[in-house]
């Protein structure tokens, strides 16, 4: 079973790594959301993979070092694309969560999945 949970948080970025001339290059802002997956078994008493309250928890300090920060400024995200953003993030809760995926969405059509190493 997958479960997941939604978070969303402000930050502005911009990508070195881009053609000149760019609109990315430039310093500009996201609404990001990110969804936490997790797997496992549903537990027979509980009925459940894992508490949400959980997922939470783990989330809380990553939201808290993103949310309304300039993500360049942040070790591990000198290039902060989606797809980095997504690996940083699950680099952050490997440990901590079984995780399954990490979905990040900059705008409501755009993202990236990832799905670990």
């Amino acid at each position: 079973m997958e479960i997941f949970k939604e978070f969303t948080f402000e930050a502005a970025h911009r990508l070195p790594n881009v053609s000149e001339g760019h609109k990315c290059a430039q310093l500009h802002g996201h609404s990001y959301r990110v969804e936490v997956h997790v797997s496992g078994q549903v537990d027979a008493v509980t009925g459940w993979v894992m508490d949400f309250a959980d997922i939470t928890e783990a989330f809380a300090p990553i939201r808290s070092q993103l949310d309304h920060h300039l993500l360049n400024e942040i070790e591990g995200l000198t290039n902060p694309t989606s797809e980095h953003l997504a690996i940083w993030i699950w680099s952050q809760l490997k440990n901590l969560l079984p995780l399954s995926s990490i979905v990040v969405r900059e705008t409501p059509t755009s993202g990236s999945i990832y799905r670990g190493d």
